[in-house]
């Protein structure tokens, strides 16, 4: 049997904002990437969504990012390797204590936007963050794009490297994604979206931007929180996955 994890960017408010619609998408997928405060999120929405995740047995973890509020975590920033160090373990430490308090924890990493796209091909700063993965805990497992340094690093460091895809990002040919700043980088047409899932799922195969198809081996499939329609989309993906024999289930 085909088994999959599926993944949404959660707890992506601030204050009085909130952009995501944690508990019903919390009723559909397996993991949830936590906002840990730096790009969204605050300490009562990090609680909250740790508490809705532990009732309903969704593994919870940490979506580490620059500090980039204004931005949404999505600009490009130069931080330095040891302050990154030290961020990207303060976030996971901010998010387990409200994960441990609901009665769960954190079980894996995954990095946001600029950064997520960065530590791709950016040595310095794929080591940073596996190096505040370790600082933080050195068993988690760091969700990321299949063939990145972040992965590829992460497992030289003993930490169990969990390869992830994007059913609504557009990729390149060398199975990145197309930066969002372009046209068609985010795949809007739910149909779309759905079949993707199921080739990512059942073949690893996605097509990119230019039509050709491409490689992609993921245990986890992406779904973005802030995609409008996202939890009647992320629906039919689980319910379409499930449909064609795949088991949806949860990576730790």
């Amino acid at each position: 049997m085909t088994f999959i994890d599926l993944n949404a960017d959660l707890g992506e408010g601030f204050g009085r904002w909130q952009l995501t619609d944690d508990e019903q998408l919390l009723s559909v997928v397996t993991s949830a990437n936590v906002a840990c405060g730096f790009h969204a999120g605050d300490a009562a929405t990090m609680r909250r969504v740790c508490e809705q995740a532990a009732e309903r047995g969704v593994r919870v973890g940490a979506q580490v990012s620059y500090r980039d509020l204004a931005g949404f975590g999505r600009r490009a920033m130069d931080v330095p390797s040891a302050e990154l160090t030290a961020e990207v373990a303060y976030q996971i430490g901010a998010l387990e204590v409200f994960a441990r308090a609901a009665g769960t924890r954190v079980s894996y990493v995954k990095p946001h936007g600029a950064l997520y796209n960065r530590v791709v091909h950016d040595e310095e700063q794929a080591g940073a963050v596996v190096d505040g993965v370790l600082l933080a805990d050195a068993t988690l497992p760091v969700l990321g794009l299949p063939g990145s340094r972040l992965l590829d690093l992460a497992a030289k460091a003993g930490l169990p490297a969990v390869t992830e895809a994007f059913a609504d990002r557009a990729y390149t040919e060398q199975a990145t994604l197309v930066p969002r700043g372009r046209d068609g980088a985010v795949v809007t047409d739910p149909e779309a979206v759905v079949e993707r899932s199921l080739g990512i799922a059942r073949s690893g195969v996605v097509t990119a931007h230019t039509g050709a198809p491409v490689e992609v081996r993921a245990r986890s499939l992406c779904l973005h929180g802030d995609t409008p329609g996202a939890v009647e989309l992320a629906r039919r993906v689980r319910a379409r996955l499930e449909e064609s024999g795949v088991r949806v289930e949860a990576f730790v």
